[in-house]
């Protein structure tokens, strides 16, 4: 026989859009239960221990201008920020060959920097014209939408390289390929973070600002606040609802609550049983959308060695696999470490390698870049987020073409008494913590005032 509980609110998901979800209802004064998969807290947000107090991020980890609900959050919290280190020059690695450079622009041939701003520009020039609330709804939604991203590459990019620059923030951002996005979805995400230049960026960007001990305080301290109200190790298999009620049936435990929030990624739905099956855009959301293919790396040293040689720690290398990195030390400068990330389909070579494999390779790359003491490191961190079972992907999932047109409309409508959160679902900062954050509170003020 199942455990049975009951409460106003069933929450299926402590990552960050369930906990704020549970949080601010629980504000208002209704009874929440959050059931969590995981042994753990936070979703997409981990943070491992190098000693002396410090952390480095294995998920999420940064929070920029603009992002105005997670900041509010952090403060609630009691939480600090400090800044992403971009003192000494950042490097390029380009056939083979590494260059120095200040900003966020690489120091390239003066045609491959023209084509580049063009494209970019150009890229603005058509994101400003999608609400990313409504992408569907744009004048020529479906023609964007009948593209991918690598389609209006190759007609608008006249360089290699620009291509090829534009190809490897994707890998990053997305965890996608060009050619795996819609063109639609892609300028519907640019806008809802603002524009190309605020997604890149460090300063006056989404890479600006860390959080002192770590982005996994944000869902300890809220799990924390919640109590016993919180249960992990329970994955959700099935859920059976009508307009007035639902129940979740997870492992031991049957839920049963007033209104539902399933903050999952919108691919986890298709391995949960839904009675009544959920309408068919929904389902086709649960079977279209898909996670990004991303592995963050991590090297810890007894000191950051790059410093002292006039580097930032920030690079970006075409060679590969490791792709971008930047210095990932805590506030204290030591131990240093680095952290690399791995995109795209480059994850499908790498992740079948031994363990002793993809070390030795991350740390050539490390080498390659910052010297051969990086060869020499304490600690080594992987995590392969398209191998974690309830994650599905990172750092956020994508929508291919013909996608966002024919059921991009029901990304945040609820079905009867269920609703939904996750970084997916939000329409500002969509793929950031400030995305989860905002689908959280908006999952929660429409439930409480459907329960008031």
């Amino acid at each position: 026989m199942a455990r049975q509980m009951e409460t106003d609110v069933a929450i299926a998901g402590a990552g960050l859009a369930g906990l704020t979800a549970a949080r601010r209802l629980a504000q208002a004064g209704h009874e929440v239960l959050v059931v969590e998969a995981r042994e753990r807290v936070g979703g997409r947000l981990v943070s491992e221990p190098i000693g002396d107090g410090g952390q480095v991020e294995m998920g999420g980890q940064w929070i920029g201008p603009t992002q105005d609900r997670v900041l509010a959050l952090l403060s609630e919290l009691g939480l600090q920020l400090f800044p992403t280190r971009t003192e000494g020059a950042n490097l390029i690695e380009v056939d083979g060959r590494l260059r120095r450079y200040r900003g966020t622009i690489p120091r390239l041939g003066p045609l491959v920097l023209l084509d580049l701003e063009q494209t970019r520009r150009r890229l603005g020039r058509l994101a400003r014209r999608v609400d990313p609330a409504r992408p569907w709804a744009a004048s020529d939604a479906e023609r964007l939408d009948s593209q991918t991203l690598a389609d209006w590459l190759r007609r608008t990019a006249r360089t290699r390289l620009a291509r090829e620059l534009i190809a490897l923030s994707c890998r990053t951002v997305w965890g996608a390929e060009p050619s795996e996005m819609s063109l639609l979805y892609t300028l519907g995400y640019v806008r809802a973070g603002g524009n190309f230049d605020a997604l890149l960026d460090v300063e006056g960007g989404a890479q600006q600002d860390r959080v002192v001990g770590g982005s996994a305080l944000l869902a300890t301290r809220i799990a924390d606040g919640l109590g016993d109200r919180v249960v992990t190790s329970t994955p959700v298999e099935r859920v059976e609802w009508t307009p007035g009620g639902v129940e979740l049936h997870a492992g031991g435990v049957l839920v049963r609550g007033r209104r539902a929030v399933l903050a999952i990624p919108p691919g986890n739905l298709a391995r949960i049983a839904c009675d009544p099956p959920l309408p068919e855009p929904q389902a086709q959301l649960a079977r279209g959308m898909r996670g990004g293919r991303l592995i963050k790396v991590a090297a810890t040293y007894e000191e950051p060695f790059w410093r002292a040689d006039g580097l930032s720690g920030e690079a970006v290398s075409l060679t590969g696999p490791l792709t971008v990195a930047f210095d990932n030390s805590p506030p204290s400068g030591t131990p240093g470490a680095l952290t690399g990330f791995i995109g795209g389909t480059d994850v499908e070579r790498y992740a079948t390698l031994d363990p002793g494999e993809r070390r030795r390779i991350a740390l050539d790359c490390f080498a390659r870049l910052f010297g051969a003491p990086a060869r020499d490191a304490a600690a080594f961190f992987e995590r392969d987020w398209a191998a974690e079972p309830w994650s599905l992907g990172g750092p956020v999932s994508v929508m291919g073409p013909g996608a966002m047109t024919s059921f991009g409309h029901s990304l945040r409508d609820p079905v009867g008494p269920l609703h939904w959160a996750g970084t997916e679902r939000a329409s500002t900062w969509c793929g950031y913590m400030d995305g989860a954050v905002r689908s959280g509170e908006t999952a929660a003020e429409a439930i409480a005032a459907e329960l008031s």
